[in-house]
């Protein structure tokens, strides 16, 4: 078993554990496996040990990658800043994206996904805890852009996305993503019938998965330290 094999099965353990401890069945959450500046031998290590969905932030190293290993059934998931001289590449190579926290580049989007391919799976990033340093919409506007979001025809909205900032422990950690799953059920009150979560890292995928997650963010327990100066 490769190094990235036995990292995803540990993972994998620590999320049925999670389940477990929340009451939760462990299909009700999902795996992203976080690739970003790490090339495509290690996507393939990933995809051998049965891992499909993949996600990036860099979007231009992405599209590069995704070029090397378009032989394989992929999932690719944009989680990163999305800036308007890039929505054309996301809304052409990604099948999701996590991070649209604005209107212009939602459009945008809509706008430039290709008719042959399926509608655009976007998430709402929302800066949950109004950390000075972190992307996404304020939670209380976070319901008008979902209902601006639902209308736009080459995107379907499934759901939040949060990167808090780290939390010294447990309980603080649930405690913020709390927010975020009031958030959620909030919006799903108003009839949008969101079903994705997505929250929850390598240091905190136990306490996400306890207030709610359904999609965890992993790269560092499955791929290791990164380098950012290594490209693929």
């Amino acid at each position: 078993m490769t190094t990235i094999a036995a990292n995803l099965e540990t993972v994998r353990k620590r999320i049925a554990a999670a389940c477990l401890a929340a009451g939760r069945e462990p299909g009700d959450v999902r795996l992203l496996a976080v690739s970003k500046t790490f090339g495509p031998e290690a996507v393939i290590e990933a995809h051998a040990a049965g891992q499909t969905a993949f996600g990036e932030n860099y979007i231009q190293e992405a599209v590069e990658k995704m070029a090397v290993l378009s032989h394989l059934p992929l999932e690719w998931h944009c989680i990163g800043p999305i800036q308007s001289n890039k929505t054309r590449l996301v809304a052409q190579h990604f099948a999701w994206a996590h991070t649209v926290d604005r209107l212009k580049i939602a459009q945008r989007l809509s706008e430039q996904r290709p008719p042959e391919l399926p509608p655009l799976q976007v998430c709402i990033q929302v800066n949950v805890d109004g950390g000075p340093t972190k992307s996404g919409v304020a939670p209380a506007e976070a319901l008008a852009l979902a209902r601006e979001l639902a209308a736009l025809p080459r995107l379907r909205l499934r759901g939040l996305m949060c990167i808090p900032e780290p939390a010294p422990d447990f309980v603080a950690a649930r405690a913020v993503f709390m927010r975020a799953k009031a958030l959620f059920d909030q919006i799903n009150s108003e009839g949008l019938a969101l079903d994705t979560l997505s929250m929850g890292m390598t240091a905190d995928l136990e306490a996400a998965i306890d207030a709610g997650s359904t999609l965890v963010r992993v790269g560092t327990a499955i791929f290791g330290g990164r380098s950012y100066a290594s490209a693929i």
